[in-house]
């Protein structure tokens, strides 16, 4: 049920590696102080999924068009998310050691290194991104990651420690804080190539879905997950009493709300042609049986 959608992560995770290498190159960025590229390096190629990229490329595809119209795109939406993964780690955030396996970023180089390396990712993300010659596409990217998007849900995710949400406002934490790239990355894919009206609809239900489905099987793991699988410590969330959806609901209720989820966002696409569409479709079904 999986072999196509990881199928489609190893080949994202192949091109976009390849593509961010080449963009990093030093070459490129002459005068640059090296620490402050080293430490972007440290984050950016740490071993990720690459789960937001295969979606913009498997979107890209299912939508008719070729992989490399949407390799800029794919390479900014990972930039993006690798920012917030780093400013997410710092003391002020979520005062993590582990990220991938390895030391956090800010715990291998500094807390100021930290931050500087996150605003140079979050920049350098619509310089990639403005190679696809889209403003609306730069637009889509800046909206996903604004107040109404990941920052805000951020910010809401803080708020939650204090004054735990119900489950409505779980839901609208979540689809800010991590389902807003996702989605966005999806209608990127389907932008790079120019899918009309319909498909974009499509596109978007399939990305609110699956977006859904990846925050519920990330609150399931932080109980059921192996650190070492992971990459990153289990049990923070209950450390730190946050509210997520087992706790709300419990382990059991959490994954069929996960398997809906994933069954919403294959209905969504499911009637388009093509053998892009059954990687995307196998991709959702992924996200809800993996173990890291």
């Amino acid at each position: 049920m999986t072999e196509l959608g990881e199928n489609l992560l190893r080949r994202a995770s192949a091109l976009v590696d390849g593509a961010m290498r080449e963009y990093m190159d030093h070459r490129r960025w002459a005068g640059a102080p090296p620490r402050l590229m080293e430490a972007m390096a440290y984050s950016l190629f740490a071993g990720g999924k690459r789960f937001r990229p295969a979606l913009v490329i498997g979107a890209c595809e299912a939508a008719g068009g070729a992989y490399a119209a949407a390799l800029p795109a794919a390479c900014a939406v990972e930039m993006i998310h690798t920012y917030s993964l780093i400013h997410d780690d710092l003391p002020a955030m979520d005062n993590d050691d582990l990220r991938r396996g390895r030391p956090t970023l800010h715990r291998a180089f500094d807390e100021a290194t930290a931050i500087l390396a996150g605003d140079t990712l979050l920049t350098l993300a619509f310089d990639a991104l403005a190679e696809c010659g889209s403003l609306e596409m730069v637009r889509e990217l800046a909206r996903a990651a604004g107040p109404t998007g990941m920052a805000g849900g951020q910010v809401l995710d803080m708020e939650a420690e204090k004054s735990p949400p119900d489950l409505d406002g779980l839901v609208r934490l979540h689809r800010m804080k991590t389902g807003a790239l996702i989605r966005a990355s999806v209608r990127l894919g389907a932008m790079a190539a120019r899918a009309d009206d319909e498909m974009m609809r499509a596109f978007t239900c399939y990305g609110e879905a699956i977006g859904l489905a990846f925050q519920i099987m990330d609150d399931i793991l932080d109980v059921t997950g192996d650190t070492e699988k992971m990459g990153k410590a289990a049990g923070r969330d209950a450390a730190r009493q946050k509210t997520t959806y087992p706790t709300l609901v419990g382990l059991e209720q959490s994954q069929r709300l996960a398997d809906q989820a994933a069954q919403d966002a294959v209905n969504a696409i499911s009637e388009m042609p093509g053998n892009a569409v059954k990687s995307l479709c196998s991709l959702a079904w992924y996200v809800v049986r993996r173990e890291c």
